[in-house]
């Protein structure tokens, strides 16, 4: 777990863009995805952010009571509990915070709970830097413009697939009974490469 870090040159952040409205750049990023999470905070520095990454809800609450960021990214399901315990105390630290909760489970009633808890919005894993950081720069009731180039509906269930997949400890045959579906389709899915 490491400190904020250093922000990123004034010059390096696009002219017009919401974040040189804030003084405070500072950007928590709550994710038990090391590959996903290490892109993301490189991408989100590059975009002027001072980034803090935290693996568990235990590390997230500790830098939220060290230090309270200006906006936070949070995975719902981590490895030691509910990324929503973390969007709670963010906000009990600091209201004025804009949290938002990715997930690979998404649905209405996690949203709702997210929202309440103080999620400034709810986005759906994978969700790529530029579309986070629409959503952290949006204004209350806005809704962030869509991607550019959004992923196709065989790259979301492929990606589906692959997180289950690793949750399951590599195992064909768990990951299968998971999904419901049969293992060698699975393995036929799992030996293909990703769909763009």
């Amino acid at each position: 777990m490491t400190q904020y870090g250093t922000v990123s040159p004034e010059g390096s952040i696009p002219e017009g863009d919401a974040l040189l409205n804030h003084a405070d750049r500072s950007l928590l990023i709550v994710d038990d995805d090391k590959p996903f999470s290490t892109r993301l905070a490189r991408a989100m520095e590059a975009r002027g952010y001072r980034v803090h990454v935290a693996e568990s809800v235990a590390e997230g609450v500790s830098a939220v009571e060290a230090q309270p960021p200006a906006f936070a990214v949070i995975d719902m399901r981590l490895g030691d509990g509910n990324g929503l315990d973390v969007i709670a105390r963010l906000k009990e630290r600091r209201p004025e915070a804009r949290g938002v909760i990715l997930t690979g489970y998404g649905n209405i009633a996690t949203a709702v709970t997210a929202v309440k808890l103080g999620a400034f919005d709810y986005l759906a894993k994978p969700a790529d830097a530029d579309e986070i950081h629409g959503t952290l720069m949006a204004e209350p009731g806005e809704r962030a413009d869509p991607p550019e180039n959004p992923m196709s509906a065989d790259r979301v269930r492929w990606e589906h697939i692959q997180r289950v997949y690793e949750l399951c400890g590599r195992n064909v045959s768990e990951t299968a009974r998971r999904l419901n579906m049969h293992r060698r389709t699975l393995q036929r899915i799992l030996a293909k490469r990703a769909p763009r």
